[in-house]
């Protein structure tokens, strides 16, 4: 004779109908804030304004950050509400957002983690595609990695911010926590390892301890190595827990990243035309791309209106003119805005020192 189920405790039957009707609660007035929301939509479609503000979004999120009480952790805060900000959005008109597919990529993580998931997605082959569908208006915005804590900048992406009229808008950055994949749950007979030629530098020192005669081919992305890997048993792929869901992979290694804390960092761009730059938010980053003149001192004059008006330098990178005259172009990110005295005063003139400007966007920064 079968045992008789265990009765629920009468104490845990009443917390649950505690959290049913808490759950009603927050559904109602979700329902009103959304409603809200259309309202301010109606307003914006009157005065011609946009419906996404990066700048207004923020200073929601840090505000409700500050004044919470607990014990929701304030880092769950963030994540909770783009993701009702994005539903909210999505009533007017959901948002096309391009970004390096296909599914199941660390760009796909950083957009859905950016924008919440009320968007219409529109994966890319390669990160030119990500500019080039943005520039022409097939997305209204593009994600694309600009650095990795681990391997430094990814130059395509700053060629390509220098060279498309594409301006920064946002920013976000993701924990990146490689995982080596495969259909058989085993590390024998592993011909190669597909993956993102970064994310294969992010793993060389596992991958040259256990795996040190399998071929590393770089792929387009780590969602397609995965693909790759799914149809090929003498295949491995180098991605992540979405990545191998996606494509019904073993986890045969967890985070084998040589960096336990390993990031990337992402730009939300867009096309000045359609967005306008965002208004000050109380943390912001204004990203610029300079070039000198090829003589002594030229760095160092570049440098002098920063230090006079107070305004800190947080990156600083070099990439070459491609001239053929050992001439670089300096990727620079300033704290702060540039409608702020002091901002405004260090960019005009460092305007006049310099042979090229460019102002890439000043946004909210992601704060961790």
């Amino acid at each position: 004779m079968a045992d008789a189920a265990p009765t629920t405790p009468p104490e845990l039957l009443a917390l649950r109908e505690q959290i049913d009707a808490l759950d009603r609660d927050l559904l109602s007035l979700l329902n009103k804030r959304a409603a809200v929301a259309l309202q301010v939509g109606e307003v914006k479609k009157k005065e011609g304004s946009v419906a996404f503000r990066p700048e207004r979004e923020a200073q929601v999120i840090d505000g409700l950050k500050a004044v919470n009480p607990g014990p929701l952790a304030s880092d769950s805060v963030a994540p909770i509400w783009r993701e009702i900000m994005s539903a909210c959005r999505s009533l007017e008109s959901p948002m096309r957002v391009a970004y390096l597919g296909p599914a199941g990529t660390f760009s796909e993580s950083a957009t859905l983690g950016f924008f919440g998931s009320s968007i219409v997605r529109v994966p890319c082959s390669s990160l030119d595609e990500v500019f080039r569908s943005t520039t022409a208006g097939a997305a209204d915005f593009g994600v694309v990695p600009v650095e990795n804590s681990t391997e430094g900048v990814i130059a395509r992406s700053l060629d390509l911010l220098l060279t498309t009229p594409l301006t920064i808008v946002g920013e976000t950055s993701i924990l990146v926590r490689h995982n080596l994949l495969r259909r058989e749950n085993s590390l024998a007979d592993i011909e190669a390892v597909c993956a993102h030629p970064q994310a294969l530098a992010q793993c060389q020192d596992w991958l040259s301890t256990h795996l040190p005669h399998a071929e590393r081919r770089g792929v387009s992305s780590n969602a397609e190595g995965a693909r790759l890997a799914s149809l090929d048993g003498h295949l491995a792929a180098v991605a992540g827990d979405r990545a191998g869901a996606e494509f019904g992979l073993h986890v045969v290694a967890p985070a084998i990243q040589d960096d336990a804390h390993n990031r990337t960092r992402f730009a939300v761009v867009t096309h000045p035309q359609r967005q306008p730059a965002p208004k000050a938010s109380g943390h912001d980053c204004t990203s610029l791309v300079v070039s000198v003149a090829n003589r002594p001192g030229a760095v160092h004059d570049m440098l002098v209106p920063l230090k006079t008006h107070g305004v800190s330098m947080t990156r600083f990178e070099s990439r070459p003119a491609r001239s053929g005259q050992w001439e670089y172009y300096f990727y620079i990110d300033l704290q702060g805005h540039p409608s702020q005295p002091e901002m405004a005063a260090a960019l005009k003139d460092l305007r006049e020192v310099c042979a090229f400007f460019k102002l890439l966007g000043s946004y909210p920064i992601d704060v961790h």
